[in-house]
């Protein structure tokens, strides 16, 4: 069999980074994509595009695949592997349960996990669709409650000129309960389309929270900030913390300091193991004061300094 330069069907360098792999991938899928492409070899050269992405996208596959072609000799009229490269390459892999029509160059490298061609109904090569990623911001209360909302997204397409156009596409999104910053959720089928007929790929959703100044979110803990009065710092009295899932009273304990932090274990982000949820106390002054406030302020002063010549003369 021929041997196959991934590197130069894929149009980058033997050093060239996964981002760099995949700009050149969606740019020449782009280009020889069947239903669009007027080039008379397009079938061919994108199934010959997607089987190099197969495996120049995944790292352990082109590693294997780099080891072996180091070995082989430019104008050698065919190419085959030594006979244990399967074994070596499949242990312990098992059958991926990819579909794809690939060469049999492909096939002998990496099995028959990737074989058993299927073909549209005009038997045209197809080839499933690739996985896609967006990011969606939601409140913090729906993480709490869990949501359904609905999102717009912006697709690229191809028009039937071969042109790329922006295309707004919305989707209904169950958001679970408890969900975090940077997990994602996966919608089956409503990734890239499949040539050919073939099956779409998926679409992760990578979730973010709106900015709430309120709060701050560190994995599953929460944190606010709350103001408190003098008196209510050296009486401690009892206050509305505002929560996401609703306000609650909190007792604050006498002569606490401000930038102290209370906790309310178990009232963070739900889930197996429920985050915690801490009030951090800051102390504010009003910014003037009655003449009775301020009577009252040089009465505590005073009551203050012949407290401290009482201490003074007990400890003389």
């Amino acid at each position: 069999m021929n041997y196959k330069d991934y590197y130069k069907i894929m149009g980058v360098d033997k050093t060239a980074s996964q981002d760099e792999i995949k700009t050149s991938y969606r740019k020449l899928a782009r280009k020889f994509h069947p239903d669009v492409s007027k080039e008379k070899n397009a079938e061919t050269r994108f199934k010959d595009i997607n089987e190099a992405y197969e495996v120049l996208r995944d790292k352990e596959k082109r590693a294997a695949y780099n080891e072996l072609g180091s070995n082989w000799k430019a104008g050698q009229s065919g190419f085959t592997p030594p006979p244990s490269w399967q074994d070596q390459y499949h242990q312990g892999r098992g059958n991926t349960g990819e579909q794809g029509d690939f060469s049999d160059f492909f096939e002998s490298l990496f099995g028959g996990g990737f074989g058993g061609g299927q073909h549209g109904s005009r038997g045209r090569q197809s080839m499933q669709g690739q996985d896609s990623n967006a990011k969606i911001l939601i409140d913090l209360q729906d993480a709490y409650t869990g949501a359904t909302r609905n999102f717009t997204l912006q697709d690229q397409v191809v028009d039937q000129h071969g042109r790329m156009k922006n295309k707004d596409r919305t989707l209904k999104v169950s958001i679970p309960k408890g969900i975090k910053p940077g997990q994602k959720i996966r919608l089956q089928k409503q990734g890239q389309t499949g040539a050919g007929g073939a099956r779409n790929g998926d679409l992760y959703l990578e979730i973010g929270f709106n900015p709430n100044p309120l709060y701050v979110v560190e994995g599953a803990d929460i944190t606010t900030e709350l103001t408190i009065s003098p008196w209510q710092a050296a009486l401690g009295e009892k206050v509305k913390v505002p929560t996401p899932s609703g306000p609650i009273d909190l007792t604050l304990p006498k002569l606490i300091s401000s930038g102290s932090k209370m906790r309310l274990k178990g009232r963070g982000l739900p889930s197996k193991i429920a985050g915690d949820f801490f009030v951090k106390l800051k102390i504010v002054f009003p910014k003037s004061l009655s003449a009775e406030e301020e009577t009252l302020y040089q009465s505590l002063k005073a009551l203050a300094n012949d407290n401290e010549n009482v201490k003074q003369k007990v400890d003389a």
